[in-house]
């Protein structure tokens, strides 16, 4: 039994509020479970050194976790001058998934920051970063539109993530921090709507798994970014 009470194939309850931060170009309060993130969007009318006079544009991200954000409080990182290197991964990871679903030339010259600050974790704050992080660039690009300042949305495809794992011998979707820090196999999958794989992240913690183990977890990450998938169509009130 789940701490929790959850069925294996289960999500958390999960949460989008988009237009969230009255300032940003675009934002979503994302919750999965106890896990609460802010994700904003910026628009800049400029690109990185390396992409301008090309006609493309770039989307960058930057995550961050709050002090008390988890059990004990956690010195920020600015106070030490640099980023770990688990933030620099996840970062990095946001911002891929992000470029993977948008079409950088039909964006223009133009940079879409991301910020993804965590308020409360308890175990998935990348896959939810990455999905409230959609909505929020959505929203974004759905003004520029508004604006006239872009003709059409640059979007080839919506996104989400979802961890999964293995305990003992069961397949788990959506671990909580108490179940991840448990796991034997711990997994984050990047999937596009429409099914495409961007980004798996799978790593045995304490022993070797089976194809059918990952298997059985690539099915339930497929049905729960379904559901998420479906989350953000009705809360960005899209077809």
């Amino acid at each position: 039994m789940r701490i929790d009470k959850r069925q294996p194939n289960k999500l958390r309850p999960i949460f989008l509020g988009p237009g969230f931060a009255k300032y940003a170009e675009g934002s979503c309060f994302v919750k999965f479970g106890d896990t609460h993130i802010i994700c904003t969007a910026t628009v800049e009318e400029r690109v990185p050194p390396f992409l301008r006079n090309t006609g493309s544009g770039w989307i960058t991200a930057e995550y961050g976790m709050l002090p008390r954000s988890t059990h004990q409080r956690v010195d920020r990182e600015a106070s030490k001058g640099k980023q770990s290197g688990r933030t620099q991964e996840i970062q990095r990871l946001i911002g891929r998934a992000l470029r993977s679903v948008i079409d950088l030339k039909a964006l223009g010259e133009r940079q879409i920051k991301i910020d993804c600050d965590v308020l409360q974790a308890d175990g998935g704050t990348r896959t939810a970063s990455i999905t409230g992080a959609y909505v929020a660039l959505h929203q974004a690009l759905q003004k520029m539109v508004d604006r006239k300042t872009l003709p059409k949305l640059p979007i080839i495809d919506q996104i989400a993530a979802v961890s999964c794992g293995i305990i003992g011998e069961d397949v788990l979707l959506d671990l909580n921090y108490h179940e991840d820090s448990n796991a034997e196999v711990d997994a984050n999958f990047v999937i596009t709507g429409s099914g495409k794989i961007v980004e798996i992240q799978a790593t045995a913690e304490k022993s070797a798994f089976a194809e059918k183990e990952f298997t059985a977890m690539l099915t339930y990450a497929r049905e729960g970014i379904n559901e998420l998938i479906s989350l953000q169509k009705q809360v960005l009130k899209i077809d």
